[in-house]
C-alpha cells in the first residue's frame, strides 16, 4: 500500500506506474490507470476544494484499487451529458478505464476509487 498526499500530477502518475510495473501489469493498462487517476485528483481539486487530496494505491493479489480522498462530504453526480460541454465526462471516463469505480463517504470527506483486475 502506498500513500501519496501531493498536489503533483506527475509525482501521482510515476509512483503509480512504477507500483503497477514492479507487479506485472501491462503498459497500456498502466495508462489507463494513469489516466483515471488523474481524472480523480482533478475532480478533487476542483469539485472537492482540496489542495492537497490523500491517493492510497492498494496492490493485492493481482488486483489494484486506487482512491483519491478529498475533504468536501459532496458525492458525485454525473451531469446530463451535452454534445457541447466542455466538461462533465470524468467519470463515465473513469467507468470506461477501469473494472469498477465507486465513491466511500465520510463524516467530513469523501474516497473516490477505481479498482482494476488481474495482473498481465
Amino acid at each position: 500500500m502506498r500513500h501519496i498526499n501531493t498536489p503533483t500530477i506527475a509525482i501521482a502518475r510515476h509512483t503509480l506506474h512504477n507500483t503497477m510495473t514492479r507487479v506485472g501489469w501491462s503498459p497500456s493498462v498502466i495508462f489507463d490507470a494513469q489516466l483515471a487517476l488523474c481524472e480523480l485528483l482533478v475532480n478533487a481539486w476542483r469539485h472537492g476544494d482540496t489542495p492537497a487530496p490523500l491517493i492510497e494505491i492498494i496492490s493485492t493479489n493481482g488486483s489494484l484499487r486506487v482512491s483519491v480522498t478529498d475533504e468536501s462530504p459532496v458525492l458525485p453526480t454525473a451531469p446530463p451529458l451535452s454534445l457541447l460541454a466542455e466538461s462533465g465526462r470524468g467519470l463515465q471516463l473513469v467507468a470506461g478505464l477501469t473494472h469498477r469505480w465507486g465513491v466511500d463517504p465520510h463524516e467530513r470527506a469523501k474516497s473516490v476509487w477505481f479498482e482494476l483486475d488481474g495482473a498481465a
